[in-house]
């Protein structure tokens, strides 16, 4: 007898079936604490999921969430699968123009309204045919349906639909670094099978503890937290706001813990302001390595885990190995969207500089520009309404992942940068802009940064510096980057070579439009609003031999 390839709904089932009072969700607001079990939230969500078959009556129907992170994102979730809909993630961060694009295309016909901090900007486009759902506590607008109404008339239902493997579960929109964003479809199957294979690949335990931080609308927090909760039973709690992060880390004692590089370099920014700035800390390190590496995994939360993970963007080994100092072990993995968990470094298998290795049934290869090419089980089945796009990136099974590799000996993977974000200068030759920016970034006054150079006589670094640099006489910066330039100049070749360094002094946010909603940096916006100037001053510098450094 065969046995039915598991569900997102089906495995939230299992364990509420199995360990109906164990805990599943936890949420803090202030001292205000709610817990929900497994078999409490599966109620509510069926309540929701049978009021949904009903007043839709169509499967298949998009229905978007706009909330934060929070329980009833996962029973919202839940439910629209269990009544056999589609649900269309929507990042809390998005203009008002992506907002509108993406309901329309995906043709949303219900919304799911949370907190939000961009529902003014999107309240007034979202169409009038789209009905609105309030979850608890969020104030209704005209002619919406409050979610506690649907599970106290509906309560003890459940739907009638029931969810196969290959359903489509949700249309995943990228982050947009370049365009509008795509639609990646994604079935049951395609979003547990790479979490069961990371199951089996990294450490880990039965009922682990997580925290969910980063936005559900992603696919990498929607995959990590909220689908290995549903293969691991795990606890799941939430972060009250990013300015409770630490604390609540520290609360939670996470098992496994994801962030992208920004999230890395937030919480070192974090740790080192608490003792002062980054000459405090290396000699508080230098007399006490031991106590100060124990008291920052204290402070961070890291005292009991089993897999410290980062990805979505190339991290500067200087930051890994800044964490590898304290007794932190943060390695790098590789997936995208249209295919995840790919390939992982693990503590006792990392190369630091890797994303590690492919995982057991994942195949890689080359192509002959240096793309990385993956093929696997459990793989998007393409992007929605998007015929041709999906031809360009799946092709005979293999994703064409966009990014640049080489592969060693061992078969540990490097990236060398996104193919697009590789550029041509004046000389017709082309550079990773990748590999430069990971060797800048050990200048500790730089936080953020990106190389330009599309078409110019040299290349040109833009720049934020750190919260200490940016009180430090800007003279005794402007050495500093000066310094890191040169040094780098010599080991790289001479077309690639640095002769502009162009500090900003805004830092890149997702609010004015430099940072996507997932913390990647757009090199388009950068270019073309910070680097206005740039042929002006890298022709100056080609004919002056002199390293420029400008604030903008």
């Amino acid at each position: 007898m065969s046995v039915a390839a598991p569900t997102v709904v089906g495995l939230a089932r299992d364990w509420a079936h199995k360990c109906p009072d164990r805990v599943w969700m936890k949420e803090r607001s202030g001292d205000d604490r709610r817990q929900w079990t497994w078999q409490e939230s599966l109620a509510q969500s069926d309540a929701v999921a049978a009021w949904l078959q009903a007043e839709l009556g169509e499967k298949g129907t998009r229905i978007a969430i706009l909330s934060r992170n929070r329980p009833h994102w996962f029973m919202a979730d839940l439910a629209i699968a269990a009544a056999g809909h589609v649900s269309v993630p929507l990042f809390t961060t998005l203009t008002a123009d992506i907002g509108q694009y993406i309901l329309e295309f995906s043709e949303a016909r219900m919304l799911i309204l949370g907190e939000a901090e961009n529902w003014e900007r999107l309240r007034d486009i979202v169409p009038d045919h789209v009905r609105i759902v309030t979850l608890p506590g969020i104030e209704a607008p005209p002619g919406s349906v409050a979610w506690e109404d649907i599970v106290a008339e509906h309560a003890g239902k459940r739907p009638e639909h029931e969810c196969r493997s290959g359903d489509l579960y949700t249309i995943v929109f990228t982050s947009g670094t370049t365009g509008k964003p795509k639609g990646v479809m994604q079935t049951h199957t395609s979003m547990i099978l790479p979490m069961q294979r990371t199951v089996k690949t990294v450490p880990s335990r039965l009922h682990p503890r997580f925290l969910s931080y980063l936005p559900l609308s992603h696919i990498a927090e929607r995959q990590i937290v909220y689908v290995q909760s549903l293969i691991q039973g795990a606890q799941v709690s939430f972060n009250e706001d990013l300015g409770t992060l630490v604390r609540d880390m520290s609360e939670t004692r996470p098992n496994l813990f994801f962030g992208a590089p920004r999230v890395w370099e937030m919480l070192r920014q974090g740790v080192v302001g608490k003792f002062g700035g980054p000459d405090a800390f290396e000699r508080a390190f230098a007399a006490d390595p031991a106590g100060v590496s124990e008291k920052v995994r204290t402070a961070l939360g890291f005292t009991d885990y089993d897999y410290l993970l980062c990805g979505a963007a190339p991290i500067p080994t200087t930051l890994l190995k800044w964490y590898q100092q304290l007794g932190i072990c943060v390695v790098e993995g590789f997936g995208q969207t249209e295919a995840m968990s790919l390939v992982l470094n693990t503590p006792d298998r990392n190369r630091t500089g890797s994303v590690g290795q492919p995982l057991d049934g994942v195949e890689l290869r080359l192509s002959e520009q240096g793309e990385l090419l993956c093929k696997a089980d459990g793989l998007s089945p393409g992007y929605y309404k998007q015929p041709q796009k999906t031809a360009e990136t799946f092709v005979d099974g293999w994703v064409h992942t966009g990014d640049k590799a080489r592969i060693d000996a061992d078969g540990f993977v490097f990236l060398t940068g996104r193919v697009a974000d590789y550029f041509k200068t004046l000389h017709g030759k082309f550079v990773a802009p990748v590999p430069i920016e990971d060797q800048f970034a050990a200048n500790p006054d730089v936080e953020q940064l990106c190389l330009l150079g599309r078409g110019l006589a040299k290349t040109v670094m833009v720049c934020v510096l750190s919260a200490a640099a940016q009180q430090k006489p800007a003279a005794d910066v402007e050495t500093s980057l000066r310094a890191s330039a040169e040094a780098l100049n010599q080991a790289v070749e001479k077309h690639a070579r640095i002769g502009v360094i162009i500090v900003s002094n805004t830092p890149w946010t997702i609010e004015n439009g430099l940072l996507t909603p997932t913390l990647k940096i757009k090199r388009d916006a950068v270019e073309s609003r910070l680097g206005r100037d740039a042929p002006a001053l890298a022709t100056k510098a080609a004919e002056s031999g002199q390293i420029l450094v400008v604030n903008v």
